[in-house]
């Protein structure tokens, strides 16, 4: 089941980050409901159009859309790492670097008898998503490794599986959403102690 969320229910850091975004673009929401913003490959061409890394020219196959979530995969394995203070597994962190360094990283050379010789981008779709992957490997590595990595955090509400930037130190949660939902559960909690008292 897809359920696209909206800008306003972003966790902190997801529009800068495309890596954050990514790896929140599927979870299990409290009460065991699901989403998974790239179901499938119009689903995940659609979240990469949304956030502009891709053209609207370019249509993704199953096996792009699964190479995609796999990559989610594994940066969800090293964010939770990151914020457990765990080692991330072997497997994860190869898989960024192998992300990293597959891109094309040339533009190619192409003659046309009336333009001449002119350089371009123009590659197979496979290398597009490669190119997207590239991207969004950099952008975990450099979050991982750079000034904001002491503020990336997991949210603390129980069920939530999304990562944020913490804005203020004393942030537990990703959304008002998630705040408002341990709030109330210790409020109820409270409310049931003094009635049983």
């Amino acid at each position: 089941m897809r359920t696209m969320t909206d800008a306003s229910t972003a966790a902190p850091g997801a529009k800068e980050h495309p890596s954050l975004a990514l790896v929140n673009s599927a979870s299990e929401l409290p009460g065991g409901r699901r989403y998974d913003e790239l179901e499938g490959p119009d689903d995940a061409a659609a979240w990469l159009m949304a956030h502009d890394l891709i053209g609207p020219e370019t249509v993704l196959q199953e096996h792009c859309r699964g190479r995609l979530a796999a990559l989610r995969s594994d940066l969800r394995d090293l964010f939770t790492a990151h914020a457990t203070g765990d080692v991330p597994t072997t497997a994860a962190v190869q898989a960024l670097n192998r992300a990293l360094t597959a891109a094309p990283g040339a533009l190619l050379l192409q003659f046309d008898p009336r333009a001449g010789f002119t350089r371009s981008a123009k590659h197979p779709v496979t290398q597009v998503v490669e190119h997207v992957m590239a991207v969004l490997a950099e952008d975990a590595a450099s979050l991982l490794s750079g000034d904001q990595a002491s503020v990336l955090a997991s949210c603390e509400a129980d069920g939530c599986q999304r990562f944020f930037l913490r804005t203020h130190a004393r942030r537990q949660w990703c959304s008002t959403r998630c705040g408002d939902r341990v709030r109330a559960a210790r409020a109820y909690a409270r409310k049931r102690a003094l009635q049983s008292a």
